[in-house]
């Protein structure tokens, strides 16, 4: 069941705020969704936006611009929270790139983790589940966005899941996990030391087995600091695409970093982007 904790008009629509009890997380877990003006007349296809490190579901919700656009094409944009909160497993709160707020959309195996931190099951089948159950959605039409480590966890879940995602995109996503630091303190921690399990979540592994026929698009800033301390890596999964043959589009933009206002920036045209493939 469905909590309400918030809503507001916005553009014609609607943006709201959910918790409910999750079985898949073992504990209560959060969402927004913004339902356009047009879920009021017929069901609308579905944008799932992963959020980054540190991230809520409200960062991209309040910051990225979404709604206006979302309510010109008729997307129903969901965001959910990047992890479970309050588990009570020790040391939860420690890092900001590990535990709370930092999920990074995998299922974890290692205890104690593994209660609670199966974001990658909740993202792909409870939360999906629970949007078409309560709102006029078309599931058969789904996209699939996010930022940073969400954007990795878009990646990842769009490659896993050609039949779910008919659309994918992302803004400054990590793109080669397992050779990154952020990557590996999070696989090693979640995942234990097999670096099989790891590459299930490795976007430039993924596609050299899971290759898909539309496009995917990212955009990257060059001024971004992470960029440059090698923990996004698009030119990896650049060349990985390359070798299969994956439509990418790579728009490397100067000047712009790794914050909303970048992807403030460039939120129309992934909407946009999607809206395409969708209707």
């Amino acid at each position: 069941m469905l909590e309400l904790v918030s809503e507001s008009i916005c553009f014609g629509g609607k943006v709201s705020f959910y918790r409910h009890s999750s079985k898949t997380c073992n504990g209560e877990m959060k969402f927004a969704v913004y339902e356009p003006p047009q879920a009021q007349k017929h069901p609308v296809p579905i944008l799932y936006f992963l959020s980054g490190l540190t991230c809520s579901e409200e960062n991209f919700t309040v910051k990225a611009g979404a709604q206006r656009v979302a309510a010109e094409c008729g997307i129903m944009l969901v965001v959910p929270d990047t992890s479970p909160r309050h588990t009570g497993i020790p040391g939860e709160e420690d890092d900001w790139d590990f535990g709370s707020g930092a999920g990074f959309y995998l299922d974890a195996t290692v205890d104690p983790w593994k209660q609670h931190y199966q974001m990658y099951s909740y993202v792909v089948d409870e939360l999906p589940g629970l949007i078409a159950a309560n709102f006029a959605v078309n599931p058969q039409k789904q996209g699939i966005f996010g930022h940073s480590m969400g954007g990795h966890g878009a990646l990842v879940c769009a490659l896993r899941n050609g039949d779910r995602y008919a659309s994918v995109s992302a803004f400054a996503p990590i793109c080669a996990p397992t050779s990154c630091p952020w990557g590996e303190k999070a696989f090693r921690g979640y995942l234990g030391e097999d670096r099989g399990l790891w590459r299930a979540y490795d976007a430039t592994e993924l596609v050299l087995e899971h290759r898909r026929d539309r496009p995917i698009l990212i955009d990257q800033g060059l001024a971004d600091p992470f960029l440059a301390q090698g923990q996004l890596q698009p030119e990896k999964f650049q060349q990985a695409c390359d070798r299969v043959g994956q439509p990418l589009t790579l728009r490397m933009h100067p000047g712009y970093d790794h914050s909303y206002y970048f992807i403030a920036t460039f939120i129309e045209e992934h909407v946009k982007f999607h809206a395409e493939v969708l209707y």
